[in-house]
């Protein structure tokens, strides 16, 4: 299966975090370019900065957590579909 999401929805989830949180050890990022509130670009770029501070950790893990909860039984499903 393939669901085309949107940069937001991505982004609300709080997997653009946790994928710039990895990304970041090699001092890299995806990085978001908004105009009047609108996405117009999403790139790659080296950055010199590593992590991020406390209170974006911590908004970022309850993204996650918040989709696990509302999607856990929909992953398990699509987890066993090959099985």
């Amino acid at each position: 299966m393939i669901k085309r999401v949107t940069w937001e929805e991505f982004r609300s989830n709080g997997f653009l975090w946790a994928v710039n949180s990895f990304l970041h050890i090699f001092g890299f990022a995806i990085c978001v370019k908004y105009e009047k509130d609108k996405i117009v670009d999403v790139y790659p770029a080296r950055v010199n900065f590593r992590g991020f501070s406390e209170e974006s950790n911590t908004k970022g893990y309850i993204s996650i957590s918040k989709y696990m909860v509302n999607n856990a039984n929909d992953l398990l499903k699509e987890a066993n579909e090959d099985n």
